[in-house]
């Protein structure tokens, strides 16, 4: 079997690895248009000197050493029909099966001056050179466009370069996609206290400048300034890479390529996977984006899996997510209370709030838990967490009890464990705390 994987992001790796692993006779071939996938989500730590920008490179022995072949080229045609691949230097490959990982790229908004220089994007080794090449070059002043994890993250990194930072954000919270309003709070407050300029409901209506920016325009009124090696830098979402299957026959929506369960597009023998497909939401069955590496990883084992043989299923998207500011880290998965409304649910929500430690322990951090349930049935939605520390085990765990359909109550019986160092006392946990607050106000109603 000849298999041609287009994209070497995490779900095109993760489909060569896991198909090699088992079959060592199927004949794979990635093609890639970067010299380096990296991994992006680490460029804010490579800007504030924290990791070596080589560390961040995805190292090409992911795919040569399990006997795939790896082609450094940019497809630029796909013939369904013929089952041919085309590239801008290497001529075409042939496939039985096609996998499309081509991921997603961030946008900057169609407004007056998004041609300009010194406008970058948080993706690639190239938006890295070209963020640092400002740095170096003596730049005073940073705008970040988008509060989202990216754009957080990098307006930090930004100030502790030694730049004035603003941080522009539309909605009226910082990670709107993350967390509701009341659970934005503390990062909100950190974020200034740490020296970034943050604007909130605000919107970059316009830039001026002859060759570079000169002057962002916003929506209150105001403008900033930038010099000649200032930068501007949009974080504001990604949209999937199908540019060049959009006169064919391949079904693409909003988000990207629609897949099945089993990430088969609606041409046979062509899958796709990761932030280039289209999936549904776990919760309630529709459409909704999950660009996410951790999305990504089990769609492109589930689609290696089904080519050989196996009958897997990918069930949707839980979009559980982390990320951090300074002293707090924040986390969400599921719906958001604002989300889960929009959607169509009447939803009930408590909150739980401890310590990641014994009180009495030294360290000890505030930890807070939002929990969003279903009002009629008290199935969980989704969950919010600002802590100090210990955010991903919270967000797993009630990622997990989401995938079992779990309710407040199953939730208020959830067995835990407690260690002075390690967690809050026995007498509670802030996930149990939250659920048997909702049951609470359920008994009220």
């Amino acid at each position: 079997m000849r298999v041609v994987v287009i994209g070497g992001g995490p779900a095109g790796i993760q489909a060569t690895r896991t198909l090699k692993a088992h079959n060592e006779q199927i004949d794979i071939t990635m093609v890639r248009p970067e010299p380096y996938s990296v991994i992006y989500c680490a460029l804010p730590y490579v800007v504030e000197d924290l990791v070596e920008k080589e560390k961040i490179r995805k190292q090409d022995s992911l795919v040569l050493d399990v006997g795939a072949k790896l082609v450094k080229d940019k497809v630029v045609k796909v013939d369904f029909d013929k089952k041919s691949v085309f590239t801008e230097n290497n001529g075409s490959f042939e496939y039985d099966k096609l996998i499309i990982a081509t991921g997603a790229s961030p946008f900057v908004p169609p407004i007056k001056g998004n041609h300009l220089e010194n406008i970058a994007t948080v993706k690639t080794e190239s938006d890295l050179e070209q963020i640092l090449g400002c740095i170096n070059s003596g730049a005073k002043k940073a705008v970040v466009v988008g509060a989202g994890n990216i754009g957080i993250e990098m307006a930090v990194a930004l100030f502790r370069k030694g730049l004035q930072t603003y941080l522009v954000e539309m909605q009226d919270r910082v990670l709107p996609n993350l967390l509701d309003r009341d659970m934005a709070k503390m990062p909100e407050e950190e974020i200034r206290e740490v020296g970034v300029k943050l604007l909130l409901n605000t919107k970059v209506e316009s830039l001026d400048g002859t060759k570079y920016v000169e002057k962002v325009n916003l929506s209150n009124g105001s403008n900033i300034e930038l010099g000649e090696n200032d930068l501007i830098i949009f974080s504001v979402g990604v949209k999937a890479n199908v540019e060049i299957f959009k006169d064919t026959a391949l079904k693409i929506d909003n988000f990207g390529i629609v897949v099945n369960e089993k990430m088969e597009t609606n041409i046979k023998d062509v899958y796709a996977a990761g932030d280039v497909a289209s999936f549904v939401s776990y919760i309630d069955k529709k459409p909704i984006g999950g660009k996410l590496a951790t999305n990504a990883v089990p769609m492109g084992k589930i689609l290696a899996y089904n080519l050989l043989g196996r009958d897997y299923e990918y069930q949707g998207f839980i979009n559980g997510a982390i990320t951090k500011v300074e002293k707090y880290r924040m986390g969400g998965t599921g719906f958001t209370e604002e989300v889960a409304k929009q959607r169509g649910f009447d939803t009930i929500v408590g909150y739980g709030e401890t310590t990641t430690r014994f009180p009495i322990i030294p360290g000890a951090k505030k930890v807070k838990v939002k929990l969003i349930a279903e009002k009629k049935t008290l199935r969980i939605l989704g969950a919010q967490v600002v802590a100090g520390e210990g955010v991903p085990g919270r967000i797993d765990t009630v990622s997990l009890a989401i995938q079992n359909n779990n309710t407040a109550m199953d939730l208020f019986n959830f067995s835990y464990c407690a260690q002075p160092f390690q967690s809050f006392y026995p007498a509670n946990n802030a996930i149990v705390m939250a659920a048997e607050d909702i049951l609470n106000k359920a008994l009220k109603d």
